[in-house]
C-alpha cells in the first residue's frame, strides 16, 4: 500500500476510534445504568480501554506515515518501533480477544457481560463499533502494513504484565464496591476465578501468536521488514 494511502487510512481509524471512544465517554449521566456504572466508570471495562488503545495506535501509524512522506527517516524509525510493539502485543491480541469474547458470551448469556438495560443507554451501532468492528480493522492492519514482532520472551512478558495490571484493577474494584465488573465473575470461586484468568490469557497468549502468523505468512520474517523501513517504502 502506498504511504499517503495507508497514512489516510490511518487517519480515518484514528478519527473512527477518537469518535467512538468520545461518544462512550460522553454517554450522559441521567441515562447511564446505576447498577453498570459504579466505582470506576467505564473505565473498568476492557472494551472501554481496548478503544483508547487502538486510538493511540493508529494515532501513533499516522504519525509514522506522516514522517515517511516527509522523509524524517531518523524518526520515523523510532515512531515504527512503536507502532508494532503496540500492535504486536497488545492492540491485535486485544480486540481480537475483546471480540471473539464478548460474542460468545453474549450468544451464550448477555447478562453475564452487556446486560439489557444497557440496551437503552448504547444504541446497536455503537455496541457493534465497540466489539464487532474492532476484529476486521485489527485484520486489515495486518494486510495493510508489515509489522515488526518482538522477540517471543519479551512480547509475552509485557502482554503478561499488562493482563496482570488490568485484572488487578478489575479486583481492586471489587475490593472496593463489592461488586464485580462482570457479573460473570460472580459465578466463580477464588480458585474458579484464577482458573478463568489464567484460561483467558491462554486465549489472548493464543491471539497474539496467531497476530504473529498471521504477519509471517503475508510479509516474510523480520529481516525483510526491517529492509521494507530502510527503504522508506
Amino acid at each position: 500500500m502506498e504511504i499517503s494511502t495507508l497514512a489516510t487510512y490511518h487517519c480515518f481509524t484514528f478519527v473512527w476510534y477518537f469518535f467512538i471512544a468520545y461518544s462512550i465517554a460522553h454517554i450522559r449521566t441521567e441515562e447511564r445504568p446505576s447498577e453498570v456504572f459504579l466505582y470506576g466508570g467505564q473505565w473498568k471495562y476492557l472494551t472501554v480501554l481496548n478503544l483508547v488503545l487502538q486510538a493511540a495506535f493508529y494515532g501513533v501509524s499516522f504519525l509514522a506515515d506522516v514522517l515517511r512522506l516527509i522523509k524524517k527517516l531518523r524518526c520515523a524509525k523510532c515512531v515504527i518501533s512503536s507502532r508494532d510493539l503496540l500492535f504486536s502485543v497488545l492492540a491485535f491480541p486485544t480486540s481480537t480477544f475483546v471480540s471473539i469474547a464478548f460474542w460468545t458470551l453474549y450468544t451464550y448469556n448477555r447478562e453475564l457481560v452487556y446486560p439489557k438495560s444497557l440496551d437503552g443507554v448504547i444504541p446497536i451501532w455503537l455496541n457493534h463499533a465497540m466489539h464487532t468492528a474492532v476484529l476486521p480493522f485489527a485484520v486489515l492492519e495486518i494486510f495493510a502494513t508489515p509489522h515488526r514482532y518482538p522477540a517471543k520472551k519479551k512480547g509475552l512478558i509485557l502482554l503478561g504484565f499488562v493482563t496482570f495490571l488490568y485484572i488487578s484493577w478489575v479486583l481492586w474494584i471489587y475490593s472496593v464496591t463489592g461488586e464485580w465488573v462482570y457479573p460473570l465473575f460472580a459465578l466463580f470461586s477464588p480458585a474458579g476465578l484464577a482458573a478463568f484468568f489464567a484460561g483467558s490469557f491462554a486465549v489472548i497468549v493464543s491471539f497474539y501468536n496467531f497476530g504473529e502468523f498471521l504477519n509471517r505468512m503475508i510479509w516474510g520474517d523480520s529481516i525483510v521488514i526491517l529492509d521494507y523501513r530502510r527503504k522508506g517504502k
